[in-house]
């Protein structure tokens, strides 16, 4: 369940970082998987890697409307982190550092805009097309060369969902 922090402490005890693994461990057992999801978020319900456990289990299970909290706890931690304004529609390019590559990206900024990112996308598939722009806008006024994606995946948005066809 967990990979690569990408530069972000891994903050969590031992107890929830155990039962996170258990849950990877478990993976084919969806009941006992959730049961250690729960867990790890019950011993460590402020920690950024349990967040992002849950928000895997719940998303990979296509249990949706479980995982959407869970993102949005992401934004809220990434937003808490970077000492923003706790409304992610507030932010602007120029308040934190949105710029370099997709590898040298700052850790925080990325955080935020990855998850703001995905709580685009889970809405989308939930049929809230309108947050899911407004969210998925953010992130390409944040990120204007699009190192991460995200105006490819508005526009898939905004198309209904359809991919663009390759010209062949």
């Amino acid at each position: 369940m967990l990979d690569e922090t990408d530069g972000l402490p891994l903050d969590l005890p031992d107890a929830a970082f155990a039962a996170l693994k258990a849950a990877g461990a478990a993976w084919h057992d969806e009941s006992h998987a959730e049961v250690k999801v729960l867990e790890a978020l019950a011993l460590a319900p402020d920690a950024l890697a349990a967040r992002i456990g849950a928000y895997k289990f719940y998303f990979y299970r296509h249990r949706l409307d479980e995982a959407l909290p869970h993102a949005e706890s992401c934004v809220d931690f990434a937003l808490a982190a970077l000492g923003l304004p706790g409304d992610w529609r507030r932010v602007t390019p120029g308040d934190a550092a949105f710029v370099g590559t997709a590898v040298t990206l700052a850790p925080l900024p990325k955080l935020l805009m990855q998850t703001l990112m995905a709580t685009g996308y889970v809405l989308a598939r939930l049929g809230r097309i309108a947050e899911s722009e407004e969210a998925l806008s953010k992130v390409v006024e944040l990120d204007p060369t699009d190192r991460l994606g995200a105006a490819r995946l508005l526009a898939t948005v905004r198309r209904g969902g359809v991919e663009e066809e390759d010209p062949a």
